[in-house]
């Protein structure tokens, strides 16, 4: 019997793994995502992932929208549109809301949806711990998280998983917003003077959606680990200064091109100063190299760790046998 013609051959109905937002948080282990993140963060640095740059698209007095597609051979390919409205919290809703897809690699079927707001919260903060990991000093005990949204409690979540941190300040612009945070970890407390807070700091983490800086470099005493993880073009919450001045740890080096690929506050900044934590892991670049060293750490949020975060809890849901279906 010849083979079908193309006009005779049709999708068919086909069944698509779903999960909403609870499911995914019971699928995604928070330790695995940082083992997975290492492994993603080396293979981007080898050039064996791919991640174009990510469109944007506005929409004025509203919001943004951005696609982020990646793809690593030997799994499935992740596509994640992320819209962030910044008005959405008087609504009752968070700013950033998102969707990923999982595609199979060999035939371009679809292979799950799933509720992309959760794990772009959680792999936010986990790339930001794991450069705590890697390049806060050894004996780093105290952390100020600035900020009391979704990217705080995440860091709250994330941090402990990489080093014994003693005592946690919260610091937000309003004070019952940091009680509240500090309530979900014993050994954290709202702190409402951030200078005093930041002196006796090791790792300082930025989790904000300001315009503008939101510490000054002159607070922040040798020998600290600073991460920024907000985006608020065209410029944000991350002291220029202090990137000028210090070392910078980037997920990739397309955090110094401009806006929305790139970080408003590495603008005009060489990036021949800057290193990369796929770098870092490979031993390509040194990282802290002094106690008194401050050493910054700037996020853009990337493609590859939506997609290894989406395979983790893909993967997850297909052992623990939950998730919903869609004919497609």
């Amino acid at each position: 019997m010849s083979e079908p013609a193309a006009f005779e051959i049709s999708k068919g109905t086909r069944r698509v793994l779903t999960l909403g937002e609870a499911q995914v948080e019971r699928c995604l282990d928070p330790a695995e995502l940082l083992t997975g993140l290492e492994e993603g963060f080396r293979a981007l640095e080898q050039g064996l992932l791919q991640a174009p740059p990510r469109p944007k698209l506005t929409v004025p007095g509203q919001g943004f929208t951005l696609t982020m597609p990646s793809w690593k051979p030997g799994g499935p390919i992740a596509v994640k549109v992320v819209n962030v409205f910044e008005g959405n919290p008087a609504l009752g809703l968070p700013s950033h809301l998102a969707m990923i897809l999982l595609f199979d690699a060999d035939t371009g079927v679809t292979l799950a949806v799933m509720d992309g707001t959760f794990i772009t919260g959680l792999r936010t903060a986990a790339a930001a711990a794991l450069s705590v990991r890697l390049l806060a000093r050894r004996d780093a005990r105290v952390a100020t998280i600035v900020g009391a949204g979704t990217q705080a409690r995440e860091h709250l979540r994330m941090l402990p998983l990489v080093r014994g941190f003693d005592r946690f300040h919260i610091c937000a612009r309003k004070p019952a917003d940091a009680e509240r945070l500090a309530a979900l970890h014993p050994r954290a407390q709202a702190s409402v003077d951030l200078r005093t807070a930041l002196a006796e700091s090791d790792v300082v983490c930025l989790a904000t959606g300001s315009a503008g800086p939101v510490i000054e470099a002159d607070w922040v005493r040798p020998g600290t680990h600073v991460t920024s993880v907000g985006f608020h073009p065209p410029r944000g919450e991350l002291p220029v200064e202090l990137a000028q001045r210090h070392r910078v740890f980037v997920e990739s080096m397309q955090a110094f091109e401009p806006a929305p690929v790139g970080a408003g506050e590495l603008a005009g900044l060489d990036a021949a100063r800057g290193a990369t934590l796929g770098a870092l892991l490979l031993d390509r670049a040194p990282g802290r190299t002094a106690d008194a060293q401050i050493t910054v750490y700037k996020a853009m949020g990337h493609a590859m760790e939506d997609l290894v975060a989406a395979t983790l809890a893909w993967q997850g849901a297909q052992k623990l046998g939950i998730g919903g279906a869609m004919d497609w």
